[in-house]
């Protein structure tokens, strides 16, 4: 079997990827988990089963590669049961698995449930671990602590060391002991590397595209492709008990059209949900605002607010440029401000 090592420097040959010693400093990272899940299993009254491998938390900036590192490792784990998925999608799965064990009179639902995932996986690997929701905190320690130790390994991403997960949360404290499972069955290295390769990528390029026809289309299709490979999965949020839907997510940029967020009853939480769950997003066929969508109007207004102030990268289709948008109704003058913000939004670097 070719090394990880060997297959970055061949993509790096073919101009797949440019150089980067932080991304090459990691390889034996995961090259060493390839190695541990690679031992034979001997089955048998009196042998025991190998200790797996620990687990790798890989953090770091953005756009700095982590996701494609942990693809690429993903990808060339030959016969070895594996999954990939992002971990809010995963920790939505484990909630849904538990509500419908519990119907069954269950108490202790965590127990059966991570006792699925153990059986179907040898390793877990989550792009983009952060909590922010109480419910999660209060049962990832036990989930994963029963995963270890039916010998799971789990490599992940974030963009936070550690130790700052959940920070300033509800309850934190009972949080606490997840961070020491996490350093006690996962290798915690920082990807220092100086190059923001997604900001890179955006550098120069048009992020808004105006009039939506096929030309928008194409270019919108074309940025996704660049940034996700053309691959995505539905992400939804949970924000005070309700579901936020978005329809495309991969390697922290998300897909939506305007309606998916702006026709739906949705309110500045999930918004800001939204901020915080992604770096950069795709939004799709805005149209002209008036009057007749003023519901509609308000929470895109809300929701460029919040992609603003957490500096996320916003790429959309739109019926005319932003200071034609609202032309005629009330708030008219209030759009003035999101106009603006969406032009700043526009010049090279911002945000990341």
């Amino acid at each position: 079997m070719k090394s990880l090592g060997a297959i970055y420097e061949n993509l790096i040959a073919d101009g797949a990827l440019q150089p980067d010693d932080a991304q090459l400093a990691v390889m034996p990272e995961f090259e060493r988990i390839r190695d541990g899940l690679n031992v034979p299993v001997r089955k048998g009254l009196f042998r025991k089963a190998p200790e797996p491998p620990k687990g790798l938390y890989l953090w770091g900036g953005v756009g700095r590669g982590k996701s494609m590192l942990m693809d690429m490792f993903v990808e060339h784990l030959g016969d070895i049961p594996a999954r990939r998925v992002h971990f809010h999608a995963f920790m939505q799965e484990i909630h849904a698995a538990m509500h419908g064990v519990r119907k069954t009179g269950v108490e202790d639902a965590i127990a059966p449930v991570a006792a699925d995932v153990a059986a179907s996986v040898r390793l877990l690997a989550f792009d983009e671990m952060q909590i922010t929701d109480i419910t999660d905190a209060m049962i990832v320690g036990r989930l994963f602590e029963a995963l270890f130790a039916d010998g799971v390994v789990v490599v992940t991403t974030s963009n936070r060391v550690p130790d700052a997960l959940y920070k300033d949360g509800l309850n934190r404290d009972l949080f606490l002991p997840f961070i020491d499972l996490i350093k006690e069955r996962m290798n915690v290295v920082e990807l220092i590397s100086p190059t923001d390769y997604r900001q890179d990528r955006l550098g120069g390029q048009p992020v808004y595209f105006t009039p939506v026809n096929a030309d928008a289309r194409a270019e919108m299709d074309r940025v996704w492709q660049d940034l996700t490979g053309g691959r995505g999965e539905k992400l939804i949020l949970k924000v005070k008990g309700r579901e936020v839907e978005i329809p495309r997510f991969r390697n922290g940029v998300a897909r939506a059209g305007f309606h998916d967020l702006c026709g739906k009853p949705l309110g500045p939480a999930d918004f800001l949900a939204l901020a915080d769950a992604v770096r950069v997003l795709m939004l799709d066929n805005i149209p002209t605002l008036s009057r007749n969508n003023f519901n509609e109007a308000k929470r895109f207004v809300t929701l460029v607010d919040a992609l603003y102030e957490a500096k996320v990268r916003l790429i959309c289709s739109a019926a005319a440029k932003p200071e034609m948008l609202y032309l005629e109704g009330e708030g008219t003058f209030e759009f003035e401000r999101t106009a603006s913000r969406l032009r700043e939004m526009q010049s090279d670097g911002w945000g990341f």
